[in-house]
């Protein structure tokens, strides 16, 4: 093998190390933005409550209908 084969060689191995770093951070940062988004979301939902309505409401709900 000659010497300029070897050095693209590396070179082309380094570049996709760079990139596999590159991806890695994109997704790191993807699933971090996702679970905050769920997490804001479920947050959301443990809030709704009937604590904050007159005494009676919510509390018999017909669903024969």
């Amino acid at each position: 093998m000659d010497m300029m084969a070897m050095v693209t060689g590396l070179l082309a191995a380094q570049a996709g190390k760079v990139q596999m770093q590159v991806a890695a951070s994109l997704m790191k940062s993807n699933a971090d933005a996702e679970k905050s988004a769920v997490q804001t979301l479920l947050g959301a939902a443990q809030q709704t409550s009937l604590a904050n309505v007159a005494a009676g409401v919510g509390g018999s709900l017909d669903v024969t209908a």
